[in-house]
């Protein structure tokens, strides 16, 4: 009798695991990022991308990652939030400022979900936003093409002219005017975050009329500024990615953007509570916290003078340790 109640007592620990262990997989976050372009692109999705990715054995007890690409139109958007929520999702990643408005419509329908927005100034009691300071990448960028430049001539290309963009932008410029007071700065909007072939039409119009080296602030547009500069033959400086690989004798350098450690902070304050109770409900990619990086100088590597990297590197100290203040750029 004592031998079978002992076999009862075991066969009961070993369901009351088995059942805590399914709640324990249960209580798991289920986040999803909604990407507006294409995973591989060696731009803004694919940094993000990865950023993410990077954490999935970190957080392997803790949360379960779903990825979905080319959720581009706003038209669009709105149903896809709207169906992950239904679907039971816990954390939504819209990678893009056109998901603003469609995630404060649907968070507002799910209030039990939690909303990340890439980029944005509007947030809600379950909704946050994560952020690049292009600003700093932006003058990073303007210092080392005022110091490249042979023609003194340099120009900035972007898609849609938005706050984040239109920072980084004006930081370039006043970087490069701080190096060179001089410098002639042209500049092109393609209005658009992934035509590839305006913002081409756009660089190789700028190279024309002599300039002879140039940032892109990213996105699908970067891909036709790399590519117009290697049908030049001139520079320019990429961001978000490493973009050697698509023109290897034209690209300098440029900034790259990690968001892992973003992510990681999102996703433990879900964890800890500390998400809808939070006061400031922006995450921020800087030079400080290395969001931000300077890419390698690859076959730029003897080409770009100890002098100039010396002034690249003295403005990345200055980031780090606050000395160098850059203006708020607001549109």
């Amino acid at each position: 009798m004592r031998k079978i109640s002992c076999m009862v007592l075991v066969l009961v620990l070993v369901l009351v695991l088995a059942l805590s262990g399914t709640a324990f997989a249960a209580e798991k976050l289920k986040v999803v990022l909604v990407l507006p372009g294409k995973m591989d692109d060696l731009s803004w999705n694919q940094s993000m991308y990865e950023g993410m990715k990077n954490l999935e054995a970190e957080f392997a007890d803790k949360a379960d990652f779903a990825y979905v690409e080319e959720v581009y139109d706003v038209a669009a958007i709105e149903p896809a939030l709207r169906d992950f929520a239904s679907e039971g999702y816990d954390v939504i990643f819209g990678h893009g400022f056109q998901f603003m408005e469609p995630i404060l419509k649907v968070a507002a329908e799910f209030p039990n979900a939690m909303f990340a927005l890439g980029t944005g100034f509007k947030s809600a009691q379950n909704t946050c936003i994560y952020d690049v300071k292009l600003d700093e990448g932006g003058y990073l960028m303007g210092v080392l093409a005022a110091h490249m430049t042979k023609t003194n001539k340099i120009g900035v290309l972007g898609g849609v002219d938005v706050s984040e963009i239109y920072r980084g932008h004006e930081a370039f410029k006043l970087a490069a005017k701080t190096v060179k007071p001089d410098i002639e700065i042209q500049e092109y909007y393609t209005g658009d975050w992934r035509d590839a072939a305006k913002a081409k039409e756009g660089a190789l119009s700028m190279y024309d009329s002599g300039v002879d080296i140039m940032w892109h602030s990213g996105d699908g547009i970067g891909v036709g500024a790399v590519n117009a500069a290697k049908e030049k033959n001139k520079y320019i400086l990429g961001n978000i990615s490493d973009q050697y690989v698509l023109a290897p004798a034209s690209l300098v350098s440029g900034t790259l953007y990690n968001w892992t450690s973003v992510i990681r902070q999102i996703l433990n304050d879900i964890l800890n509570d500390n998400f809808t109770n939070r006061e400031n409900k922006s995450y921020w990619l800087t030079v400080p916290n290395e969001g931000i990086k300077l890419a390698p100088y690859h076959d730029f590597e003897e080409i770009v003078t100890p002098e100039i990297k010396a002034e690249v590197e003295k403005t990345i100290k200055a980031l780090h340790d606050g000395t160098l203040k850059i203006p708020h750029f607001e549109k």
